[in-house]
């Protein structure tokens, strides 16, 4: 079980190899830039456990390391108690949200997608689409998505925590 005095994000994409573990290594990068390592526990998992055990898609680790990410987590499937577990739970898109609330239907974290932290300004879609079976440029677009929004959400974290 999660210390219970961080503040725990979670991030979900299906299989936990290309959006949620980008997710987890760009969002844990900003917390480290603004020195809040020790307030946060971050992680990522699928809601399907195909992949479970393996590293991030090599391609998604590639691009990452392009923008000095380090991708190490190993993909899980996210359970019940996560989403109790966790104070915020972020989904890529609304499938995955629509998966989330089929895990549980009353959980305590907030279940946000991302999107909701893109500036309404922004030209992104709703839905973080899913590189897996695309090219190299979709593995950027994704994180550049991802480094938008991440920052967005701490932001908002650090509001509604009052840090």
């Amino acid at each position: 079980m999660p210390n219970q005095d961080l503040i725990r994000v979670l991030f979900v994409c299906m299989g936990n190899i290309c959006r949620s573990p980008a997710a987890e290594g760009i969002f844990s990068d900003i917390v480290r830039q603004h020195g809040l390592t020790d307030q946060f526990l971050v992680d990522s998992a699928g809601t399907i456990g195909y992949h479970s055990g393996s590293p991030a898609d090599r391609r998604m680790r590639e691009a990452a390391k392009k923008r000095g990410l380090d991708l190490t987590s190993r993909a899980r499937q996210v359970t019940h108690s996560d989403l109790d577990e966790f104070d915020w739970v972020i989904a890529m898109d609304r499938q995955n949200l629509s998966d989330l609330q089929s895990v549980h239907s009353k959980p305590s974290s907030q279940v946000r997608l991302l999107s909701s932290f893109f500036e309404s300004s922004a030209d992104w879609p709703a839905d973080v689409p899913d590189p897996y079976y695309g090219g190299d440029e979709g593995f950027e677009y994704v994180l550049d998505m991802l480094q938008s929004g991440c920052p967005k959400l701490l932001a908002e974290i650090l509001r509604t925590n009052r840090i």
